[in-house]
């Protein structure tokens, strides 16, 4: 049963469920195609991307001091791969300190897979998976350090907004008021807020920015949210309690961001 808000259209275009952790030692570039061999039937194909940057949330925002552009001399480059399933809606993302489970709404695709339905459990399994894969190569566990929820949502224009000085239609947070009357509507935006959990169970950021998409160059508003923290352990029962915490605080956040007339035009249920 579901306690969370649901809407029956949301705005939904991509999930991310992840784990990052320690590097894991003797992790090198022949594991990837021996991972990729053991879940191949369920994700036949594969991409080599750039790595992800570790994003760790500390309990308290803290100064980062620019570190000056530097050359680093490697025996190997540093690979992330993406292992697809046939219809490039669910992938894999591997890297010697991160696992990600993305499902992306595609063209033509179906409707988003509801988080206990679906997404959470494919992350259970792929992540066991992995686990097992990391034991019978004598790898070890990973230690576990983050996890982290991202849902990134779609608002198109002409879809609940046309123009810019919408936005307080939109969120209610976004006033869109000044002290004068020299500045015009904005013509593009681009803003980031983050919410400390209590506890220091982690951390929510949302992050909205002008886009346009690139698959049909459709004008739109990116909303994402991010939840990342710790989890109790390493024990895949304590990240998943985790992620049902981060995506708590996910859905949670996204309906207080946005306003009670875009959750109407998306169908809410509750």
């Amino acid at each position: 049963m579901r306690i969370l808000p649901d809407f029956d259209e949301p705005p939904v275009t991509e999930t991310a469920l992840g784990v990052q952790f320690a590097p894991v030692e003797g992790w090198d570039i022949p594991h990837f195609g021996l991972f990729w061999h053991e879940i191949r039937s369920r994700y036949p194909r594969f991409e080599v991307q750039p790595l992800l940057v570790s994003e760790v949330e500390r309990p308290a925002l803290e100064f980062k001091q620019t570190q000056p552009p530097s050359v680093e001399l490697v025996s190997r480059p540093p690979v992330r791969c993406w292992f697809l399933n046939e219809s490039n809606t669910e992938l894999i993302q591997v890297q010697q300190d991160r696992f990600v489970h993305n499902w992306r709404k595609m063209v033509g695709s179906g409707a988003y897979p509801h988080y206990e339905e679906h997404v959470r459990p494919a992350f259970e399994s792929d992540w066991q998976d992995f686990r097992d894969f990391l034991a019978s190569r004598d790898l070890g566990l990973p230690e576990v350090r983050q996890c982290e929820v991202i849902y990134v949502n779609h608002l198109d224009r002409g879809k609940g907004w046309d123009t810019f000085a919408d936005l307080p239609t939109l969120f209610p947070c976004w006033a869109g008021a000044a002290s004068g009357n020299f500045l015009p509507s904005p013509e593009s935006i681009l803003f980031n807020v983050s919410y400390l959990m209590p506890e220091s169970q982690g951390r929510l950021r949302i992050a909205l920015v002008h886009a346009f998409r690139p698959v049909d160059a459709k004008e739109t508003l990116q909303l994402t949210l991010t939840a990342r923290g710790r989890p109790g352990s390493g024990e895949t029962s304590d990240i998943l309690k985790w992620l049902d915490l981060g995506r708590e605080w996910v859905v949670r956040g996204f309906t207080d961001f946005t306003s009670e007339r875009m959750h109407q035009l998306w169908k809410r249920k509750m």
